[in-house]
């Protein structure tokens, strides 16, 4: 089973220089439970894939520069907390895949219209950089939730567009 999962990680590090994607041609394919909530909880740095109030999988993450608190401004380098849904999947993202989460919501776009500021956006579930800059380091995102390359490849595997995801403090 090891050496399974090793192969397919290669063969999806390899396939990031052409066209062929592994994870829309079913060689990934989740045969568990369906994941109908993500519940993360930043301080104790643990995401879990949940089905109903059963733990399927639970990740270690990364997060945001600045990761106390919540998110209301572009640049704050801060995670968002509350009710969120995955909005997106994206295979050829500059990080190891990623999985969009949909803040701001209305609450955070009124919040920081009242204080005149942009709540920024584009915040992702996703591994590491293509590149390597920050990566290694905690907290190295710029609000983001990261995990490893190969958790991501489980995640995006067994997460479907759609699915509500609450970030806890």
């Amino acid at each position: 089973m090891r050496f399974l999962s090793i192969w397919l990680l290669t063969l999806t590090l390899l396939s990031n220089c052409g066209s062929f994607d592994p994870v829309s041609k079913n060689i990934l394919k989740y045969r568990g439970p369906e994941i109908t909530q993500i519940l993360v909880d930043k301080s104790q740095r643990k995401m879990y894939l949940m089905n109903g109030n059963k733990t399927i999988k639970k990740f270690k993450i990364d997060l945001g520069f600045s990761p106390k608190g919540h998110k209301e401004k572009q640049g704050d380098g801060r995670t968002p907390e509350g009710l969120y849904f995955i909005d997106r999947q994206n295979y050829h993202s500059k990080y190891f895949l990623s999985m969009g989460i949909s803040y701001p919501n209305a609450k955070d776009t009124v919040r920081a219209n009242s204080m005149g500021i942009d709540p920024g956006g584009d915040i992702f579930i996703h591994g590491g950089p293509r590149y390597k800059g920050e990566y290694g380091k905690r907290d190295w995102t710029a609000g983001c939730i990261s995990v490893s390359d190969k958790n991501m490849l489980s995640i995006y595997s067994m997460v479907k567009v759609g699915t509500p995801i609450l970030i806890k403090p």
